[in-house]
């Protein structure tokens, strides 16, 4: 698989974010209220030099890429990573190599590749601790034979949204999950 080939038919942010049509004003709001910690910016600036960057598999509907995309987008600036994104659902032939437990096209992937389209490391969909969350969440949630469980979901997963919306130590946490991927 030439990731180099992926990482040139990607979008560039602007132009993912031109494209998105649901979470685009979340994920803006999240990419220009994030700050990575000063050591972080130091830890990243210390590896400029290896020109890594980045394809990301996303969907502009998908709540944990509306968390996870502009922390990336921080992290790489720091690190002065160039990010594409690849739309999954178009691009299955890739998505299905970076399969979530070998079964699911979970969302959002990012791989980290050098300047030889080498594969440096993967992460996603979430990190542990978001991971978690959603468990615990989930745990919660009435039997999918209940005939409110379809509601109480839905209020799980606008709560959620709005926990990743508002809490900022949760950007910060996602950010440490994602730099050891390619430190």
């Amino acid at each position: 698989m030439d990731l180099n080939s992926w990482f040139q038919k990607g979008l560039t942010k602007d132009e993912y974010i031109d494209v998105m049509k649901v979470n685009k004003e979340g994920m803006v709001s999240i990419y220009d209220r994030f700050e990575l910690k000063e050591e972080d910016k130091k830890r990243l600036e210390a590896i400029q030099s290896k020109k890594l960057r980045a394809i990301v598999l996303t969907e502009d509907w998908c709540g944990d890429a509306k968390l996870n995309n502009p922390v990336l987008l921080r992290v790489a600036e720091a690190a002065g990573m160039e990010v594409r994104f690849v739309l999954r659902d178009q691009n299955l032939e890739l998505m299905d190599q970076y399969l979530t437990n070998g079964t699911s096209r979970a969302i959002p992937i990012f791989i980290f590749i050098d300047q030889e389209g080498n594969e440096v490391g993967v992460w996603g969909p979430r990190a542990p601790e978001m991971q978690a969350l959603v468990e615990k969440g989930r745990a919660a949630l009435p039997d999918k034979d209940a005939p409110d469980f379809q509601e109480k979901q839905m209020e799980f997963y606008k709560s959620l949204g709005k926990t990743y919306q508002t809490d900022s130590s949760i950007w910060q946490t996602v950010a440490n999950s994602i730099m050891p991927a390619f430190l």
